[in-house]
């Protein structure tokens, strides 16, 4: 009885800092987020959750049983729809039920390598499935706000020394950086056709998209990223392959890019026609490191392993050198990075390393207020 009252309590402080962080704008709003089941998907609507919003979440199932979103709890905790961002009929119809306010659409099939084998599908996915839920948002007479999420891979990368800017070409040299690129022009596309900042009183909507980095994290299991990798290696008793160990990117950890979204989709309500536009939500430049440095800190935090390069041939291309230039979001929304490369590598360790024995939405609640303080 003690401790269950002590966990409540502890429950109420951490819903009362998270609140905080954001002037309690959240608290008591409806937001549809489409991808709720996945990485980046689960630890927002943990976020949400945690400050007073209903959370309304629309995706296919999660990767595995170990994912954040599965181990987390979450379908007993927000409300959980089953489908695919494709089925227009469904989407309407879970907009016309549950009228959200603000949307946060991550929904897609994120990997570089796997748009490789399965190409058309993932630009079905990416982009009809991203115009579907404009679409969406264009015949809902209740949302106001929709923050479309893409990733920095949207541009067209010449293996440039500086950042990227928000105003630079889009791109893409493989199918899923294409298909990116070209969610980003479809969505300027629908914000200039129907959601122009000019009309904002006729239309009553306000439209942006944010590009993050490579974001990190605990209860990512995706192949082919260099986190869960190397922790399927360690758990193994293996040594870490790094297959593309040059490769520079600009690592964040998971909370990073999430605080800039809500940050966003918060200044865009309050304020519609002034950032209804495109935003970079990246590092500082010191956590734009390679492959094999991340790796190594990440061995290092979690207490065992060794790396080793790998010896696969006929590698599929990816970029060597890939950076975002933030300014804009920092002179203009006042966010800015919070966490050391350090610290973001300490924290996806932990999680990690208390999966297994944990509550996990207890650990992730925890990481996200002591990031909110």
């Amino acid at each position: 009885m003690q401790l269950g009252l002590c966990m409540d309590l502890k429950r109420s402080l951490l819903q009362k800092k998270n609140k905080k962080m954001f002037d309690n704008f959240y608290n008591g709003k409806t937001i549809l987020i489409t991808g709720h089941t996945g990485f980046k998907g689960s630890w927002l609507s943990i976020w949400l959750r945690e400050m007073g919003a209903q959370v309304i979440g629309y995706a296919l199932d999660p990767y595995t049983e170990k994912d954040n979103f599965v181990l987390s709890g979450l379908s007993e905790k927000i409300v959980d729809i089953r489908g695919d961002i494709r089925d227009r009929q469904k989407l309407n119809a879970v907009f016309a039920q549950y009228r959200p306010e603000i949307v946060f659409h991550l929904a897609a099939q994120p990997l570089v390598r796997l748009s490789y084998e399965i190409p058309v599908e993932t630009c079905e996915v990416n982009v009809m499935g991203t115009i579907r839920v404009l679409e969406a948002i264009r015949e809902s007479a209740d949302v106001k706000v929709g923050v479309m999420i893409t990733t920095d891979k949207c541009y067209e990368n010449k293996e440039q020394l500086r950042g990227y800017r928000e105003s630079d070409p889009m791109g893409g040299y493989d199918p899923y950086s294409s298909s990116k690129g070209a969610c980003e022009l479809a969505i300027a596309s629908w914000r200039n056709s129907f959601f122009n900042p000019t009309a904002f009183q006729k239309h009553g909507k306000s439209i942006a998209s944010a590009r993050a980095g490579n974001v990190i994290g605990g209860g990512d299991w995706a192949i082919d990223r260099i986190i869960p990798d190397c922790i399927r290696a360690l758990e193994a008793g293996k040594p870490v392959e790094i297959r593309n160990p040059k490769a520079i990117r600009p690592w964040q950890h998971v909370l990073e890019p999430l605080s800039g979204y809500l940050l966003l989709a918060k200044k865009m309500r309050e304020n519609p026609g002034e950032y209804c536009e495109a935003w970079n939500f990246g590092p500082e430049q010191d956590a734009v490191i390679s492959v094999k440095e991340i790796a190594a800190m990440l061995i290092e935090k979690y207490g065992k392993g060794r790396l080793q390069e790998s010896r696969q041939q006929g590698a599929l291309h990816e970029a060597g050198l890939l950076m975002l230039d933030i300014s804009k979001a920092k002179n203009q929304l006042q966010w800015k990075p919070a966490l050391s490369v350090e610290k973001m590598i300490e924290l996806t360790a932990d999680w990690y390393k208390k999966y297994k024995t944990e509550d996990i939405y207890r650990l992730c609640a925890e990481q996200i207020r002591n990031y909110s303080q």
